[in-house]
């Protein structure tokens, strides 16, 4: 068996490049507590917004903020945890050092590129996207398949639908096809659902079953078959728009309340006293809600395109921020019940989902307010994390151990 913790080896190179984890959960932390202040701030004051309406000449705002979210923030965490965690599934190496390091600077490179004062050819940032997406599923399909790991051999290709849709994003930027481009923020949206709903469904009652000391809830096999085609035909469906609104609304109800059976199955009401528990099962509970909030609004177009934020934020914003804390802790060998305290961050991830998404649709004519309330308390939620995990992602693990 190949050894993959061989501290002669390991030793050398810096901390920050030693895991995947380590830059991708970092940077997209950095990223995800600047850019909300920063759309908020060229998108209601940009007077005093270094980003006026010239810098956004080239990359018009509602393209940028939601594109950033998804495929800087959200896919940062995403790569960041399916090279630690591939690592663990197959016993293979991933990456490391200037592979680890090269990877990330092509992630880096694009979110850069994007915020330059000046016209730049697009196909650019793409490249450096399409890179950095392109190198993540090869070396996860390259650890799954060298040990025939087929379970789990989903992941490299989702990772490869989620580089052709960016592309199609770009596109749709470079055509200014904003229909285009709303189609693919939402599919995206849908497809980080399917990805949570395959690792949610794994980890959060295994994690829950752990700490409590009880038996973990075996799947429903069929439940689960359904769950997964549903949430797939959701993103096609967003993608290509095949259907009628009735199929759709069909979808996201049946969606709503399979995900909602199988998460009432998690005993997620016995880890209130527990808060990194607990703040991974609210941030699932956003998935059904949001499906089963989404059917009934299906006929009212801005509250449908709002409640995607009470998922975005309340769903994946939030279990990124659980999980990021959880995997931080783990993997440097560290207590992941004493670490530091992120209450107030795992509280204000599902606020800010509530802010964004309800109050307008309660309030409409303070809508301005609830989405600074509501940028307020993402920054915090992320600030919080940058804050007390920068220096534990920059050092060595506090066993010795590589990693």
């Amino acid at each position: 068996m190949l050894n993959i913790d061989d501290p002669v080896d390991v030793e050398k190179t810096p901390a920050i490049w030693r895991l995947g984890f380590r830059p991708f959960f970092l940077g997209g932390a950095i990223v995800s507590a600047l850019y909300i202040p920063l759309w908020l701030m060229g998108w209601f004051t940009p007077q005093y917004s270094l980003f006026n309406g010239e810098f956004w000449a080239n990359v018009v705002p509602l393209w940028w903020h939601p594109h950033e979210m998804l495929f800087g923030f959200a896919l940062a965490i995403v790569c960041g945890f399916l090279l630690t965690a591939a690592q663990t599934w197959t016993n293979q190496p991933t990456m490391k050092g200037g592979k680890l390091a090269i990877t990330f600077c092509c992630w880096l490179a694009a979110r850069v590129l994007l915020l330059l004062p000046f016209n730049i050819p697009l196909w650019l940032p793409a490249l450096f996207d399409s890179l950095f997406l392109g190198i993540s599923a090869w070396t996860l399909w390259r650890c799954i398949y060298t040990v025939r790991q087929w379970r789990n051999i989903g992941f490299p290709l989702l990772l490869t639908v989620a580089l052709i849709v960016n592309l199609i994003s770009y596109y749709a930027l470079y055509e200014r096809n904003f229909s285009l481009a709303t189609q693919v923020w939402q599919a995206m949206i849908w497809w980080l659902a399917l990805v949570i709903t395959v690792v949610g469904g794994r980890v959060i009652p295994f994690f829950t079953a752990m700490k409590l000391q009880h038996s973990k809830p075996e799947p429903i096999n069929i439940l689960e078959i359904l769950i997964l085609l549903l949430m797939a035909a959701l993103f096609i469906q967003s993608m290509f728009h095949l259907f009628p609104r009735a199929i759709e609304q069909g979808l996201l109800f049946s969606a709503g309340i399979l995900q909602l059976i199988r998460v009432s199955r998690w005993k997620g009401h016995k880890t209130f006293k527990e808060p990194m528990l607990w703040s991974l099962h609210v941030s699932y509970w956003a998935l059904p809600v949001t499906l089963l909030a989404m059917a009934w609004q299906i006929n009212n177009e801005f509250a449908y395109k709002t409640l995607l934020h009470l998922f975005a934020v309340g769903g994946i914003a939030s279990l990124c921020l659980s999980m990021i804390t959880r995997v931080s802790l783990g993997h440097t060998s560290r207590n992941i019940y004493q670490g530091p305290n992120m209450l107030l961050a795992f509280i204000c991830l599902p606020l800010a989902g509530m802010l964004r998404a309800v109050m307008p649709l309660v309030w409409p004519q303070y809508t301005s307010t609830w989405l600074w309330l509501a940028g307020a308390c993402w920054f915090i939620g992320f600030g919080m994390f940058v804050w007390y995990f920068a220096p534990i992602l920059t050092k060595p693990r506090v066993d010795g151990r590589p990693g």
